[in-house]
């Protein structure tokens, strides 16, 4: 059996070889600094793949956090709109779509990265409640005094969706809220909310939370992830050579153990 240094040495070369292949077949050469955008639901594998891309090409990656819709001052449409530089757009599908129907993303760069489900976590050490059926997530809400949920794609579906569904909006009104911007497990792990719903990938990296499990399927929403190449990029072959190897089969493993599911291998256009 190999141990788990063994494992991860293997997973790295595999990453590597992976990266180079990529490089070969997209012709990338001199190096250049990669302005990326990217939000909540893939950086957890992101920042794992991106310092062997990094010392595959001499790239320098240099990474803007912030939600793929809303109105806070790092959501990624507002970074945009001041006029901040960027070469990849990593973020919600039908969100980069719009982006791309306005003329900030270039017109057929989109390539679909992953798929990623909704869970909810509470406090570390907390009672976990059962939600293995649609009756009982709506008795764990009922029962629950404080909810939170994201600003983002999963909370947009939970609160305009997933409550009218279980027929509890009007009760959720009073003890449920949006988190803008902050992580929502951050607010669980705080105290501050019972229970918290997002993407299984941004709950996983938060230390003080334990996750209880992702929705069951009748309630699911699968949120999938995507990159482009912006309109305004500098860079745009070293962009797309970075997205070819986040689509790659050498990011699947990473991409998996972040509580995502790989889409097909691809590359940008």
């Amino acid at each position: 059996m190999k141990s788990t240094s063994d494992k991860f040495r293997g997973l790295v070369l595999n990453l590597s070889l992976g990266l180079m292949g990529v490089l070969w077949l997209t012709g990338a050469s001199d190096a250049a600094e990669v302005r990326v955008m990217i939000s909540g639901g893939l950086t957890a594998a992101y920042q794992a793949l991106v310092p062997e891309f990094e010392k595959a090409t001499g790239n320098k990656v240099l990474t803007a956090f912030g939600p793929s819709m809303g109105t806070t001052t790092n959501a990624i449409p507002v970074r945009l709109e001041r006029g901040e530089p960027a070469d990849v757009l990593i973020m919600v599908g039908y969100a980069l779509n719009d982006l791309a129907s306005k003329g900030k993303v270039v017109a057929g760069s989109q390539v679909d990265l992953t798929r990623s489900p909704i869970g909810i976590a509470v406090k570390s050490g907390a009672p976990k409640p059962d939600i293995s059926s649609v009756e009982a997530v709506k008795r764990a809400l009922l029962a629950a005094k404080t909810i939170a949920y994201s600003d983002s794609a999963s909370g947009v579906y939970v609160s305009t969706e997933m409550f009218d569904k279980l027929g509890i909006a009007d009760v959720m009104k009073d003890k449920a809220r949006k988190i803008p911007a902050t992580p929502v497990g951050e607010i669980v792990a705080h105290g501050e909310a019972e229970l918290g719903f997002q993407q299984i990938s941004e709950l996983k990296p938060v230390k003080g939370i334990d996750i209880v499990g992702p929705l069951p399927s009748e309630l699911q929403k699968i949120t999938i992830f995507s990159a482009g190449i912006a309109t305004v990029s500098k860079e745009p072959d070293a962009g797309r050579a970075l997205i070819k190897f986040l689509a790659s089969p050498a990011a699947r493993d990473t991409i998996i153990a972040s509580g995502m599911e790989p889409i097909a291998a691809g590359g940008a256009n």
